[in-house]
């Protein structure tokens, strides 16, 4: 049955209204919160059976003066999900300890204890207490600092600066510290400087150092890609017009739901690409100037892909679905995947 535009758009807009500003009699608010725990069991649901591993970003985006938004996302395929977040007015003062440990209160007993679960945030949201929220709930914290302060390397009761650690690309380090002289956290350094970068990663982890890779760390700009996906390349949130935090925190249930629906529809299109066939090419083509690569960089985003894909089905009149994740690829044990690109 056909509706018209303005029903359905009223419709639509009364949803992430509050209560109060609806029209009818027993109407009620969506409490956002209700909906984190469910939203990671479809996500886990949608995997294949032999993942056993779950990387976890915790990151804050801002809207100009409007809204800070903290979420943490799922990271699969080089994007992003989120899963659980928090909208705060830009020049609200006060702690974000409260937010976050919402946030984590809501997941943490969701994710079966078989999975291995890395939770990685950048440096502007280390906090001793966000280190010990996330090894309380179950999760190993992969966060990285910034290269100043001070660090003892039992059994040494000396304090070397941070910088000292690796001081050169091409140098890696891992070893049990005791990091900061002020408000000091006994855990595991992992400390690696690659060709390129003007600055060390410096990640403080409860994992033992060899059970653990700063390379894991590779993940978490994944979530970069998820502002991306949710602002210019997808749903254009940097544009909204809402001022009320609550309506906003609503609204990022629709873009969540839909963002894991487009990449799922980008992973199954790209497991279903055929590989290129270099067999009818000359020799002297250029794909053969460089050696073969088994996993191929990607030339578009999972999260743009499906989006291409969506519009494709719509055009060929073929149904709206959603089937079972099937771009993962086979993950050796205790190893996580670390994606080609984003």
């Amino acid at each position: 049955m056909e509706k018209k535009h303005s029903p359905v758009r009223q419709r639509l807009k009364e949803w992430y209204q509050e209560a109060k500003a609806k029209k009818g009699k027993k109407r009620c608010s969506l409490d956002v919160t209700s909906c984190f725990a469910p939203l990671l069991r479809w996500v886990i649901s949608l995997l294949p059976r032999n993942i056993g591993q779950i990387a976890l970003a915790f990151d804050a985006t801002s809207i100009g003066d409007k809204f800070v938004v903290l979420s943490i996302n799922i990271l699969l395929a080089g994007c992003g999900i989120p899963i659980a977040w928090c909208v705060v007015k830009a020049t609200e003062p006060g702690s974000w300890k409260p937010h976050w440990q919402q946030l984590i209160e809501k997941l943490k007993d969701v994710i079966p204890e078989s999975f291995d679960v890395i939770a990685a945030a950048d440096r502007g949201l280390y906090a001793d207490w966000m280190y010990q929220m996330i090894v309380d709930a179950g999760w190993h914290p992969f966060l990285r600092i910034n290269h100043q302060g001070l660090v003892q390397i039992p059994p040494s009761d000396i304090w070397l600066p941070l910088a000292d650690i690796v001081q050169h690309p091409g140098q890696s380090w891992s070893g049990k510290v005791i990091c900061f002289k002020t408000n000091s956290l006994e855990s595991t350094l992992l400390a690696r400087w690659d060709d390129g970068y003007k600055d060390p990663w410096l990640i403080l982890t409860d994992l033992e150092p060899n059970s653990a890779d700063a390379l894991w760390y590779g993940l978490r700009p994944s979530t970069e890609c998820v502002y991306r996906d949710i602002k210019s390349d997808g749903w254009q949130w940097h544009n909204t017009r809402l001022l009320d935090p609550k309506r906003a925190e609503r609204l990022w249930l629709a873009i969540a739901i839909s963002t894991l629906w487009m990449v799922i529809l980008g992973g199954e299109n790209e497991n279903q690409s055929p590989l290129a066939n270099l067999e009818q090419l000359p020799p002297q083509h250029v794909a053969f100037s460089k050696p073969p690569n088994p996993k191929p960089l990607r030339q578009i985003s999972c999260f743009l892909l499906g989006l291409l894909s969506l519009i494709a089905d719509f055009l060929n009149d073929i149904p709206i679905h959603l089937h079972r994740w099937s771009y993962f690829p086979n993950t050796p044990v205790n190893q996580f995947y670390y994606p080609n690109s984003s």
